[in-house]
């Protein structure tokens, strides 16, 4: 049925086209869409290396810390996601009094490390002890060995549980109605409101204007075509 009400509209003025005031013919997204691979950007260059770090130091420490810092984790994972529109709203938009898209990346990224920890602890746990002892037998120290012989070894888990965590957060809503809030204009700073496609068709669907509905539906396809893809490329990456 989405394919149905939205590819007739997932054409050159969904992509390249700014959004049109109410009444005008045409109109598209790409506001919505930069702002999303903004947000999702930001959020991958701030979370993946800490996410990476955090499931390292739970395969490679057995203490009580880590046992905590495990059943955080745990428990992160099933936090709804509007918790984490508020607590980021509560500690970056009210203090700076403006919604941003940083903020936005931040509540999103939050939500991806309990699977990119989670992954990168599972995988780094099944890479054999001998790799690490031939490391050190060639005189290796232990950073190095990580860096240069963990890492790459557990490299498809680590892609396959970042990918999984990018196509749960592309489609979040609720984290952005308290952090980008929206924003009609094409924008690139990140410290100020940004729209993206998830809010897009938040806002679209539910109004009463038939091209901005057209549009909606035609943001929601992509978007499912895009997971779609990014379940793909994660099969291809566990199946290695």
């Amino acid at each position: 049925y989405i394919i149905k009400q939205g590819l007739p509209y997932l054409n050159f003025d969904f992509f390249f086209n700014m959004p049109k005031p109410v009444g005008e013919p045409g109109g598209g997204a790409l506001n919505s869409i930069v702002g999303s691979g903004l947000i999702i950007l930001c959020a991958c260059i701030f979370f993946i290396p800490f996410s990476i770090m955090v499931g390292i130091y739970l395969a490679e420490t057995k203490t009580k810390f880590s046992s905590y810092v495990r059943l955080s984790i745990n428990t992160l994972q099933s936090v709804p996601s509007i918790v984490y529109g508020i607590v980021v709203y509560a500690l970056l938009v009210l203090p700076f009094q403006s919604f941003s898209a940083i903020s936005a990346s931040v509540a999103l990224g939050l939500m991806i490390v309990p699977m990119i920890s989670k992954a990168t602890e599972e995988t780094v746990g099944m890479i054999p002890e001998t790799y690490k002892e031939a490391a050190y037998a060639l005189g290796a120290p232990y950073y190095k060995t990580i860096l240069k012989v963990i890492i790459p070894s557990a490299k498809n888990g680590i892609l396959s549980g970042t990918l999984v965590g990018l196509s749960r957060i592309m489609g979040e809503t609720a984290p952005l109605l308290f952090t980008a809030f929206g924003n009609q204009f094409f924008n690139l700073n990140i410290f100020k409101s940004m729209n993206a496609l998830p809010l897009l068709i938040y806002n679209y669907a539910t109004s009463p204007y038939q091209e901005w509905q057209n549009i909606a539906w035609a943001a929601s396809l992509f978007l499912i075509i895009f997971v779609f893809f990014i379940n793909i490329l994660t099969k291809l990456f566990l199946s290695k």
